[in-house]
C-alpha cells in the first residue's frame, strides 16, 4: 500500500520553552537562497566570513572559530572527542542536565572522569572548583555555562584561571547562553567553547559555531590522522592516538576551515547561510544592546508572574537571563497547564527533568522570541490557563507588572 501524505503545513506555535525557539524570519529567508558547491569561491568567501562574524559574537581573536555540522551536542562531541585522549583525566562540575551530559560524553572518550555537584537551582563557588582541581588534578576542566534544565548561570572568568593556574584547559558549553548573555571568550579566558543555533541565536538546530585557541589546536594536532584518500604528500600527522571520531575530527576540520580546504565532508550549505545570517543579525543588534533586551524581558516576566503569586526558581543571582523556572503551584496539574496552553493559545512552554521533573514549568525568552508582546501573550494566557484549574490571581495582574518593568527600561 503507497503512503500519501499531504503538504507540510505545520501548526502556528509561539515557542516560550528553553529551545528551540522560533526563527527569525531573516534566518528561513538566507536558507531559502541556492546552493553552492563546497569549494566554489563564493562558497568558501562565505565560509570566511561566518569565521570573522562568530570572532566577533564570541568576543575572540581564534583563528580556529568555524561551524561543526550538526546539533549543539555535535559541538560539544567535536571538541571533546578532539581533545580528549584516553586516560585523560577531566574534571566536570555539574549544576544540572548538560554537565551530565559533558560527563557522558568524556566517559566515552575514555577519560577518567571525576564529577562535583551543586544542588540544581544554585552554581558552584569557584573555591569548590579549586579544590577539585588541586585534588584530581585534571588535565581539563569541561563546564555548562548556562544550564537550562536548572535555568542558572555559573560565572566561568575565575574557573578559567584555576584551570591555568594549574596547568588545565577549560572548555564551556555556551548553547544556551550565546546571543543571550555576555559570552567573552578573550576576556574570560576560556580555551574551547561551543554553542548552537536554536537557541538565543534564532535559528534551526543544525549547526554548532565553535571556537578554541592555540593551547587546543595544539593538542588536537598532536593526534593529527589524515584518511587515506584525501592524504596529501608531505602531511605530518602526530604522535598521540587517533582520534576516535572522523566526522568529528577536528584536526581534519581545522584544514577542511583552513587555507588548505581538505575535502573532509560536503558542508551544510543552507545550514551555513542560516548560522552566517544568525551572526549578523547579532552584531548589527550590538552585543550590549541585545544583552540588555534579553535582560529587560526576564525583569518583565519575572515582575509579571510574581504578580500572579508565583514562584520564581532557584538561586536569583544567578538565574540566567533568557530562561525563567517557576515553580508549580500545589494542586495544579503541570502537564495540563501546558497542554492547554499549547492547545488553547499556540503557546509552548517547557517542563524539566531529573530532580525537577514535574516541580518547574520553564519559560524562555531567547533571541526573536524575546520580545514584548511575546513575553505579555505568555503571561496573560498562562494567568487564563490558571484560573481554569481555580488557580486565584488578581485579573491582569502580571500584564500590568510585566508592562511596567517595560515602561521603566523604555525611559
Amino acid at each position: 500500500m503507497t503512503a500519501s501524505f499531504g503538504d507540510l503545513n505545520p501548526p502556528p506555535r509561539l515557542i516560550m520553552g528553553p529551545g528551540p525557539v522560533d526563527a527569525d524570519p531573516r534566518v528561513l529567508r538566507a536558507m531559502s537562497m541556492p546552493l553552492l558547491g563546497q569549494f566554489d569561491p563564493a562558497f568558501t568567501a562565505y565560509m570566511n566570513e561566518v569565521m570573522a562574524l562568530y570572532r566577533q559574537v564570541y568576543q575572540t581573536k581564534n583563528k580556529w572559530t568555524f561551524l561543526v555540522d550538526g546539533t549543539a551536542r555535535a559541538g560539544i562531541e567535536a571538541i571533546l572527542t578532539s581533545l580528549i585522549a584516553p586516560g585523560d583525566r577531566v574534571l566536570v562540575p555539574i549544576f544540572g542536565r548538560f554537565g551530565h551530559l559533558l560527563a557522558e560524553i568524556a566517559r566515552r572518550c575514555r577519560a577518567e572522569v571525576q564529577t562535583i555537584e551543586a544542588e540544581w537551582g544554585t552554581v558552584f563557588d569557584p573555591g569548590q572548583v579549586e579544590d577539585a582541581v588541586k585534588t584530581f588534578k585534571p588535565r581539563l576542566i569541561a563546564c555548562v555555562h548556562g544550564d537550562t534544565s536548572t535555568t542558572m548561570a555559573q560565572p566561568l572568568e575565575e574557573i578559567a584561571r584555576i584551570g591555568h593556574r594549574h596547568d588545565a584547559l577549560v572548555y564551556t558549553d555556551a548553547t544556551a547562553t550565546l546571543g543571550g548573555m555576555d559570552v567573552a571568550v578573550d576576556r574570560w579566558g576560556v580555551d574551547a567553547i561551543s554553542a548552537g543555533l536554536q537557541k538565543c541565536l534564532s535559528g534551526p538546530p543544525g549547526s554548532a559555531p565553535i571556537s578554541f585557541n592555540e593551547r587546543v589546536a595544539e593538542r588536537i594536532n598532536a593526534r593529527k590522522h589524515v584518511e587515506q584518500g584525501i592524504r596529501a604528500d608531505g602531511t605530518v600527522e602526530g604522535n598521540g592516538p587517533i582520534i576516535q571520531s572522523n566526522y568529528f575530527d577536528l584536526a581534519m576540520l581545522m584544514d577542511y576551515w583552513g587555507e588548505s580546504r581538505l575535502n573532509h565532508h560536503t558542508e551544510a550549505t543552507s545550514m551555513l547561510y542560516a548560522a552566517r545570517e544568525c551572526a549578523r543579525i547579532v552584531i548589527e543588534e550590538g552585543l550590549a544592546a541585545r544583552v540588555a533586551r534579553h535582560e529587560t524581558g526576564s525583569r518583565a516576566l519575572v515582575a509579571g508572574l510574581q504578580a500572579m503569586g508565583l514562584t520564581i526558581f532557584g538561586d536569583s543571582k544567578h538565574k540566567m537571563p533568557n530562561v525563567t523556572g517557576i515553580v508549580i503551584p500545589p494542586k495544579i496539574d503541570g502537564e495540563r497547564v501546558r497542554g492547554e496552553l499549547l492547545n488553547d493559545f499556540g503557546i509552548e512552554i517547557g517542563t524539566s527533568f531529573g530532580p525537577l521533573k514535574g516541580r518547574i514549568w520553564r519559560i524562555g525568552t531567547m533571541g526573536y522570541g524575546c520580545q514584548k508582546r511575546n513575553v505579555l501573550l505568555c503571561l496573560a494566557a498562562l494567568e487564563a490557563v490558571l484560573r481554569q484549574q481555580g488557580y486565584a490571581a488578581k485579573p491582569g495582574a502580571g500584564v500590568d507588572a510585566a508592562l511596567a518593568e517595560y515602561r521603566q527600561a523604555e525611559k
